[in-house]
């Protein structure tokens, strides 16, 4: 890929929907993305012709907040927004009507980004956060990107690392709002159960409510990442950074770059229906799994990391290589 591969960047959409990159909270993965590809000198030619791969971009929630300035900022309104640009570029240019878009690709955070892109740019690649193989995420052309809670744009590693696995006392932690059904059912099993299962609701959202949230997945074997509303949780990537298991509890749900990466080395994956039996399953990981996973956990960091100039292998090669990959994959099946 580094030697070969070469991507066109469209020039047209209006800011803030479109060029504006949102760096931190929830969404910010998106515009990591957006910022890095935009300043890269590597992979962006600006001859469309030598080109392998176009990017569509714009941020989901950048654009969120400028359709809801022109209309009721609805999935509706969205989807109709894109549609518009859709037809300003394949007017524009010939690329996108040459393969229909299958050589396009656009990367979103957002909830509602498979929806709003589903019809229109359905032959798309997408990189997108929301990654539900049971609803409208495709396998075989989309592609998972990981949900990465930026707290400071200015240092998106601050803090990262924890504590041996030798002096991780608490076996597993969780704490986070009430969003969907499966957070309630986690609580009603686990809260104030055991006193090694620290299992909470929403922690103080102050400096030092965060501060201990980091420190109890510092000093978690297992940190419990169930999902929300939706598949996806920033948790995931947070327990990557602080060196703690991550337990996914999210059926249906497929994980970042799971084309190269085994997750299965340094995760535990747990039926939703499981969640009852949550604790006998974590015991009954031998301590050398856990070690070994925990040793996993370490080696991937890389690949969750953001930096402000990209290193080989972060998580903006790790994005590109799965779009790459995707490209690749349908040539061969043609």
């Amino acid at each position: 890929m580094e030697l070969l591969l070469k991507v066109f960047i469209y020039k047209e959409g209006e800011k803030p929907g479109f060029h504006q990159p949102y760096m931190r909270g929830i969404y910010a993965s998106e515009g990591w993305f957006l910022k890095l590809m935009e300043t890269n000198k590597k992979f962006v030619v600006r001859n469309p012709k030598k080109a392998h791969l176009f990017y569509l971009p714009f941020g989901s929630k950048m654009l969120r907040h400028t359709v809801s300035e022109q209309s009721s900022g609805g999935k509706k309104d969205l989807e109709k927004y894109l549609n518009t640009y859709v037809g300003l570029i394949s007017r524009k240019y010939r690329f996108w009507n040459r393969t229909g878009g299958a050589d396009h690709f656009l990367v979103a955070c957002h909830d509602w980004a498979p929806y709003i892109t589903g019809r229109c740019m359905k032959n798309c690649i997408r990189a997108l956060c929301n990654a539900n193989v049971g609803k409208d995420f495709k396998i075989d052309k989309d592609t998972s990107l990981p949900v990465t809670y930026i707290r400071s744009a200015a240092d998106p590693l601050k803090d990262i690392g924890g504590k041996p696995a030798s002096e991780r006392s608490i076996l597993a932690f969780f704490a986070g709002g009430m969003h969907g059904y499966l957070r309630p059912i986690l609580l009603h099993h686990w809260e104030n159960k055991e006193p090694d299962m620290k299992i909470f609701g929403p922690m103080s959202r102050d400096i030092e409510g965060k501060r201990l949230y980091r420190e109890y997945m510092k000093s978690s074997k297992y940190c419990i990442c169930a999902r929300g509303y939706e598949v996806h949780t920033p948790r995931i990537v947070e327990a990557i950074f602080y060196e703690c298991v991550p337990v996914i509890i999210s059926d249906n749900y497929v994980p970042p770059f799971f084309e190269v990466l085994n997750w299965e080395v340094f995760s535990v994956f747990v039926q939703e229906k499981d969640i009852h039996n949550l604790r006998n399953i974590l015991l009954s990981i031998p301590e050398e799994k856990y070690e070994a996973m925990q040793l996993g956990v370490k080696m991937v960091q890389k690949h969750f990391f953001w930096h402000k100039i990209p290193v080989k292998y972060d998580l903006f090669h790790m994005t590109l290589h799965s779009i790459w990959n995707k490209r690749v994959l349908q040539v061969k099946t043609r």
